[in-house]
């Protein structure tokens, strides 16, 4: 999966991302459309884990 693709409602798995890790802020999580490779890349940094993990968790949730 090249793409992020996030499905539903951003407010829930936001949510749901820092229930998982405590670390994370709104300012973290802040979502804008066309911008899904910023909001990987902040949480590349913040988390220590690959883009690839990330989507992974993100369309587990």
């Amino acid at each position: 999966m090249n793409s992020l693709i996030i499905k539903g409602n951003w407010n829930e798995i936001s949510g749901k991302l820092k229930q998982q890790f405590a670390n994370l802020t709104d300012d973290d999580l802040l979502f804008q459309k066309g911008k899904e490779e910023e909001l990987l890349g902040r949480l590349q940094s913040k988390l220590g884990k690959t883009k690839e993990e990330l989507r992974n968790i993100i369309s587990k949730l």
